[in-house]
């Protein structure tokens, strides 16, 4: 395959690519050995995938192949064909499957996680298990069972954290499509570091894929993709839609409903942290786009809250993830569990249901905030490593989720959207959040943006 052939195979969006495998213009096993030689020669630098499962990809796509010349284009599901990586908190039949821990490192699921199926059923063919923070805790993927996930715009940088290895591997044109969770900005902090487009949906949309460890609601799976269009396609696999027809209720149906009138409230500080100017600067122009396509946008001031206060839930939540052997943790995953063993879960409810009412009034007037995705420039590898002091780092790392987190506490949606490079050419991203089950008016208003502010040309990897 020639250089201009592997350009215009990266250019294609997951649902262009599916497309063409439909009308059998492109042939699944070529597709899949493309992206596998692609991780073979690139993951080293990048660290996205942590196990690659290379022959049962294979087998998959030669299946699926024969599938597509048996059936019609409308009996193929919507991503039928499409390599795709599934996030290593998710377990997956005969897959190890680490959850980023040495506490799991023998661990080889007898069955898929409902999301692994659902993907399965839509067609998707996983290439192997994606970098993940140990459990899933941090905002930065580095553990100690694989080198760190790195950012393909600049390798001495997190692509941010849980979900790094997906941020990262979409990124760099390992996979054109990624599952990921959040439970605190785990989609939306790796895309908003990667320049991706992430959505974390309401709770209520997919209801809850984690099953009983998150008795609390907080995390929620989702997509970290380059266009609209494909993570509304992903949403509504994951929710149980397998097939190609625009069905009316649908994420992919609410693309065609253009919003109007909508009223937005502008905050550019949190009530920890302030952001860098140059990431303000690109939320005020968000802000003024907005207004040019008829939205009111009103500046207000950030809601009353510090990490100390929301703590308790986040320490209840990581303490409740079963684990094997506390020894072979991580210094700060130890910290958090042991803090949240003084946590009872009504207490943890009542903390959350009491921010939630923060947010609910931070929103009030409004249909949407916007505000930058994260406060500024993605860290460099090793900011915290919390090997001498974990309370002091896991800190510092916590400001990164100052924005995301209140939309996972209001159960609601957000979305960050990549709008703009730094003078050092890294990426900047925004953020718009809302109210839970206003998923369908929130897809729709970032398709109107993509199209009126496009941000797929900006790409940080090259084709061979």
């Amino acid at each position: 395959m020639s250089s201009s052939e592997q350009s215009e195979l990266l250019s294609l969006s997951a649902l262009q690519l599916a497309r063409l495998i439909r009308q059998r213009e492109l042939s699944i096993v070529e597709i899949t050995q493309f992206y596998l030689e692609r991780i073979q020669r690139h993951n080293a630098n990048f660290g996205a995938f942590v196990r690659v499962t290379k022959r049962r990809a294979l087998r998959r796509a030669r299946t699926l192949d024969q599938r597509t010349h048996k059936k019609s284009p409308d009996e193929l599901p919507l991503f039928h064909g499409v390599p795709t990586g599934v996030k290593d908190l998710v377990p997956t039949l005969g897959v190890r499957t680490q959850y980023g821990s040495r506490a799991y490192k023998y661990f080889v699921p007898w069955f898929s996680a409902p999301v692994a199926q659902r993907m399965s059923h839509g067609g998707f063919i996983s290439l192997g298990k994606l970098a993940t923070s140990e459990l899933g805790v941090m905002p930065v993927t580095e553990t100690k069972i694989s080198p760190p996930a790195r950012n393909p715009w600049a390798t001495d940088r997190t692509p941010g954290g849980s979900s790094g290895g997906s941020g990262a591997a979409v990124a760099a044109g390992l996979v054109p499509i990624a599952q990921a969770s959040d439970g605190g900005g785990s989609i939306r902090i790796p895309a908003a570091f990667t320049h991706q487009f992430g959505f974390k949906p309401s709770l209520s949309l997919l209801g809850n894929l984690n099953g009983p460890y998150n008795k609390l609601g907080l995390a929620v799976m989702g997509p970290i993709s380059r266009t609209v269009e494909d993570a509304a396609g992903m949403l509504d696999v994951m929710s149980g839609l397998p097939f190609s027809k625009v069905i009316s209720g649908s994420c992919l149906a609410a693309l065609q409903r253009p919003p109007s009138g909508l009223r937005i409230h502008l905050c550019l500080d949190s009530p920890v942290t302030t952001c860098e100017p140059e990431y303000a600067e690109a939320t005020r122009k968000m802000a003024t786009l907005l207004q040019s396509l008829g939205h009111t946008v009103t500046e207000v001031s950030p809601m009353q809250g510090s990490i100390d206060e929301f703590m308790p839930v986040w320490h209840y939540a990581v303490s409740r993830l079963p684990v094997v052997s506390e020894e072979v943790l991580q210094p700060i995953t130890k910290l958090l569990r042991k803090h949240g063993t003084n946590v009872s879960f009504s207490q943890a409810m009542s903390l959350l249901n009491s921010y939630a009412q923060r947010v609910d009034s931070f929103l009030e007037g409004a249909d949407f905030a916007l505000t930058p995705t994260v406060p500024g420039r993605p860290p460099r590898i090793g900011t915290f490593d919390g090997e001498k002091d974990p309370k002091e780092a896991f800190d510092r790392a916590a400001l990164l989720g100052s924005y995301t987190i209140p939309f996972n506490i209001n159960h609601g949606p957000a979305a960050a959207i990549p709008v703009a490079l730094t003078k050092d050419n890294l990426p900047i991203s925004v953020q718009i959040g809302g109210r839970a089950g206003d998923d369908h008016r929130l897809l729709a208003l970032c398709r109107q943006i993509e199209q009126a502010a496009p941000w797929c040309a900006k790409s940080a990897f090259a084709a061979p």
